[in-house]
């Protein structure tokens, strides 16, 4: 019988393991779990040196996992560029500019995010675009809008990407014009952006430790969420580099699955295609994956660059019958899809609009009828799902990555409605539906997308509709709400089977690695309506703490 590092014992302990979901004690050594379930279980394995801990009743549960979001980019945000919220109104984002911008040399870059896409037209302006030069003192300036595919500069920043009204937006790419003058307003949509990015890399390029030190921030501000492990949805090269770097030290305090960047029209990566995919296996180490590759199939429905069946409400650009364009053409979506899986890799391709995801299904039956059985694909985000392909999900094996924060209230269901039908933008997010048809329904937060990763965010507005901050009334699509077993399996098991580390984490099955939380409350006793608020005492990775409350 093995000896046990650590045993706990006398706690709440659901395991997400939908044969026996809750026990009382489990038992780790060197990092796996020895068993799970009565106190008697876990004390066969005590030893002289075994750490015991009695919990008193205390809830413990698998940590959690978030398939989608972009810990670097967050972790950079949070340690070198200006952040405020998707609801501050343009005097407050002008305000917390004006500050930022003092702390910077005269010829230094203001970089953050992310201003509401609500936001969009209002910032479209010649006067728009002078207020921000004024704050920001003749810096350039570079803002982020809440999808992370639009940017907001100023005058300094099109001068230096040499952008005019004549500039090439690139494919998928719109320069918004001042609808008076004709002039480049400083609103750039998807593409249309890359040219600030390349000027921005010119003067502004982070250190290889400067890179490692975003990645391991954000999976410091992942731990203390309780995030165990998580998929990258877009990695560069930096970024896979920083990953091995930590792991082959010891540091890498998560497990991580990161996507392989095929094309990009919002980051600035080089490089990114064939280039960047050839290169992944070198960056494989024992808790790092470099399993999928991500490709941007469609953009974000506010900025009508998302792909969609019917069209878009009618404007002065697009006219009546515009439904959106994908970002390439059906016979490379399938050139990619093949040629990587037949290198062994998974895809998460973003989609948005119903065209796209439609599109993906496509391919995919296509995948499946040519023997490739085994390689996962994602939808990311899915949105808007065509009510006749909902059951195609679990038919062709793909799982739905159902981020950001959008099955409730907010600001991006917002401007989705300016540019929707009624009928349509109200029915967003059909997670009850992909569920009911046998659908892997995986949670992902999209951070820094969202504000935060707060899971419990995601999983309250999942079991609600309703805004879990309280700051937007009503419900969005009641009728696709799930249960809180659902949620908190979206955002464990769920999440680590459609990122292929299902046999890894998850769930809290003998075997496994221990990664679990302790959490301040039990969230199966406690109103639905406070689980925004829950938060982790503890978070173990691989039998070790790697976040610990300070109040605790």
């Amino acid at each position: 019988m093995s000896t046990a590092d650590l045993i706990v014992l006398g706690a709440q302990v659901y395991t997400a393991d939908a044969a026996t979901p809750w026990a009382s004690a489990f038992a780790v050594a060197n990092g796996r779990l020895l068993a799970v379930g009565s106190d008697t279980d876990a004390l066969a394995h005590l030893g002289r040196d075994t750490v015991v801990r009695r919990m008193d009743g205390v809830f413990v549960m698998p940590g959690l996992v978030d398939v989608h979001n972009h810990h670097a980019i967050a972790g950079k945000t949070d340690l070198y560029e200006l952040s405020f919220s998707a609801t501050a109104s343009i005097e407050q984002v002008l305000d917390a500019v004006r500050v930022y911008a003092e702390t910077l040399p005269a010829d230094g870059w203001v970089l953050g995010g992310s201003w509401g896409s609500g936001l969009m037209e209002a910032l479209a302006t010649d006067s728009a675009r002078a207020r921000l030069d004024e704050a920001s003192g003749g810096r350039p300036v570079m803002l982020s809008d809440d999808s992370h595919h639009n940017r907001w500069v100023n005058s300094r920043a099109l001068e230096l990407a040499g952008i005019t009204t004549d500039s090439d937006p690139g494919v998928g790419g719109v320069i918004m014009l001042d609808p008076t003058s004709g002039a480049a307003s400083g609103v750039l949509l998807e593409a249309a952006g890359m040219p600030v990015e390349a000027a921005l890399a010119r003067t502004h390029v982070l250190s290889a430790e400067q890179h490692r030190r975003c990645s391991q921030r954000g999976i410091e501000i992942l731990a203390s969420y309780g995030v165990t492990a998580f998929q990258d949805a877009a990695a560069s090269l930096p970024i896979l580099q920083s990953l091995k770097s930590l792991d082959d030290s010891g540091e890498l305090n998560a497990w991580v699955v990161s996507s392989l960047t095929v094309n990009d029209q919002i980051f600035g990566y080089d490089p990114v295609g064939e280039e960047l995919v050839a290169r992944g296996e070198e960056f494989r180490s024992r808790h790092h994956r470099p399993d999928f590759i991500k490709i941007f199939l469609d953009g974000v429905p506010p900025a009508r660059t998302g792909a969609f069946l019917e069209p878009f409400l009618p404007d002065d650009e697009h006219g009546a019958h515009f439904c959106g364009t994908t970002t390439m053409p059906p016979e490379e979506l399938l050139g990619w899809l093949r040629s990587t899986a037949k290198r062994g890799l998974s895809a998460k391709i973003h989609c948005t609009g119903d065209a796209s995801a439609r599109l993906v299904l496509d391919t995919v039956e296509q995948l499946r009828a040519e023997g490739f059985t085994d390689t996962r694909y994602q939808i990311a985000h899915g949105q808007f799902v065509a009510e006749s392909d909902l059951a195609r999900f679990a038919e062709l094996g793909v799982a739905a990555d159902i981020s950001p924060f959008i099955w409730f209230p907010g600001v991006i269901p917002d401007a989705i409605a300016t540019v929707l039908p009624p009928e349509r933008a109200s029915q967003m997010q059909p997670n009850r539906s992909l569920i009911d048809t046998g659908a892997l329904v995986a949670g992902g937060s999209d951070w820094p997308v969202s504000e935060s990763p707060n899971a419990w965010e995601g999983i309250q507005g999942l079991v609600t509709r309703a805004d879990p901050h309280g700051v937007f009334p009503g419900t969005l699509w009641a009728e696709q709400a799930i249960t809180l077993e659902e949620a908190i399996a979206a955002f464990t098991i769920n999440a680590a089977t459609a990122m292929g580390l299902g046999a890894e984490t998850g769930s809290l099955v003998v075997g496994k690695s221990a990664d679990f939380l302790v959490l301040d409350r039990n969230p199966f006793e406690s109103p639905i309506d406070t689980l925004i608020d829950a938060h982790p005492l503890e978070t173990w990775f691989a039998g070790r703490p790697v976040f610990t409350r300070s109040e605790r």
